[in-house]
């Protein structure tokens, strides 16, 4: 035993020699590598945009299974293919013209510069800020664009559901975004809507409520009499998972909008997840105190109603303003999907209007009401900083652009929109017949069923 601890003690020794001499040589290779440790801050904001991007566009999915699993499985592979093809046929028109029309130029009300058209000096790969900008951007527009497909689902020809979506990521979408984010004239007013409360959420619902009025409801939604038929969706597990999608792409919605590596990213991200999870309590408890039973579908829409009402807001208010912005929310979201329900009689099957739409408007109003100079003082450029809010000692100034930019947005988007519908539904045809509503979009527009093993005779009623 002596001998077996003399040598383990002898090579211990050596061991801790060898220990030493290494720890004496890391200070040396620290100092460097100390030079390269950050990345350039071009290329730190070129990764963040695109991972942002990245998270943004993983919001198809769950805009495709909110809306999957609160229809009928006889419509799901239909909606499959709206939520790719809006995309896709939204990608193609933003990098033809959309891109342009939002970013070419200053001008008041519409942007143009022949050398964004085809994303310009990008082809060749010569700038990769502008491709990464241009790819950020097409993500939200694909977001507008995918709101109309929930709010007028079950019934609209899938021909004239991509005619839209072109139009309204090469024209609509673009223009109401130029006029706050592209150097437009409520952008010049110092408008502020930092992620997209009204540029993408609002713009996206607006069109849907012209298209949802033009189109009518659903078969059997109303009877006769009036009467509120209740048309429940076939897939709850599917459409939570969609809300969980929602909200983790959202980490990129908003905290991407700061579009660098900065560090208000991470208040941005804290103010998206109080907000959000205001806005499911809040629809939890209203529907519980309303319906005596704590309804699913409805806090599903709360969480989503406080994450669209925080993104105007999300980079200019406190951690205790977001929580009250998402508690507004998701009331509002509650009571808003009653009153186009049971008072306008607009069969919205998702409540897309009342998340996207109300509570878009809510959160860019709440800008004015909550904003708080220190915090864009503390996170971004001081010269463009809003206004405080009302309950910060501001007055109404901040508030008042605020509600403009609602209301200006609201009404050009919806005429333009009605003006869309219209031509869609004179030329194309804007809803199917009776026959292939009964029947189910996925046999009449694809010939072909989602679940071809699980599909009962009532779900062609």
């Amino acid at each position: 035993m002596k001998a077996l601890r003399n040598c383990f003690g002898g090579r211990l020794k050596w061991m801790l020699l060898a220990l030493s001499a290494v720890g004496m040589a890391l200070p040396a290779q620290a100092q460097d590598t100390e030079a390269v440790a950050y990345l350039p801050q071009v290329t730190a904001d070129i990764m963040w945009l695109l991972l942002a991007g990245f998270l943004v566009f993983f919001m198809q999915a769950g805009f495709a299974m909110v809306e999957a699993g609160l229809t009928r499985s006889k419509n799901a592979s239909n909606i499959m293919m709206k939520n790719l093809m809006d995309f896709s046929v939204g990608a193609i028109a933003f990098w033809a013209i959309g891109y342009s029309l939002m970013y070419g130029s200053d001008g008041a009300f519409i942007g143009w510069s022949k050398d964004l058209l085809f994303l310009g000096s990008a082809n060749a790969g010569g700038d990769m800020s502008e491709s990464a900008s241009w790819l950020f951007q097409v993500v939200f527009a694909a977001t507008a664009a995918t709101i109309v497909s929930g709010a007028m689902a079950e019934r609209t020809h899938f021909v004239a559901y991509c005619c839209y979506s072109l139009l309204i990521s090469a024209v609509l979408y673009p223009i109401a975004g130029h006029w706050i984010w592209g150097g437009g004239w409520l952008g010049a007013m110092n408008m502020r809507d930092f992620a997209g409360s009204t540029v993408v959420h609002s713009v996206g619902a607006w069109a849907a409520l012209a298209g949802c009025i033009l189109i009518g409801p659903r078969k059997g939604k109303y009877g006769k009499d009036g009467k509120i038929n209740v048309i429940p969706g076939h897939n709850m597990p599917l459409a939570a998972l969609g809300v969980f999608i929602l909200w983790f792409g959202w980490y990129g919605f908003n905290p991407g909008s700061t579009l660098a590596a900065v560090d208000g990213i991470a208040h941005v991200a804290v103010t998206t997840t109080l907000a959000a999870a205001g806005g499911a309590i809040a629809a939890m408890l209203t529907t519980w105190f309303m319906f005596k039973k704590p309804d699913l579908s409805m806090t599903l829409n709360g969480a989503l109603a406080g994450l669209v009402g925080i993104t105007a807001p999300c980079a200019s208010v406190s951690t205790s303003s977001a929580v009250i912005i998402g508690l507004v929310a998701g009331i509002l979201v509650v009571l808003s999907c009653l009153f186009f329900e049971r008072v306008l009689k607009i069969d919205d099957p998702v409540g897309a209007i009342s998340v996207h739409g109300v509570c878009g408007a809510w959160g860019t109003l709440a800008v004015g009401l909550f904003g708080q100079q220190a915090i864009d003082v503390m996170y971004w450029d001081s010269e463009t900083c809003i206004q405080d809010g009302l309950f910060f000692g501001g007055g109404f100034h901040q508030l008042g652009i605020q509600a403009l930019g609602v209301v200006s947005v609201f009404g050009f988007v919806a005429v333009c929109a009605f003006i869309m519908f219209s031509i869609l539904k004179a030329t194309v045809g804007l809803r199917v017949s009776e026959e292939d509503e009964a029947m189910g979009l996925d046999l009449s527009e694809h010939g072909a069923e989602s679940y071809p093993d699980f599909v009962t005779s009532s779900e062609h009623k």
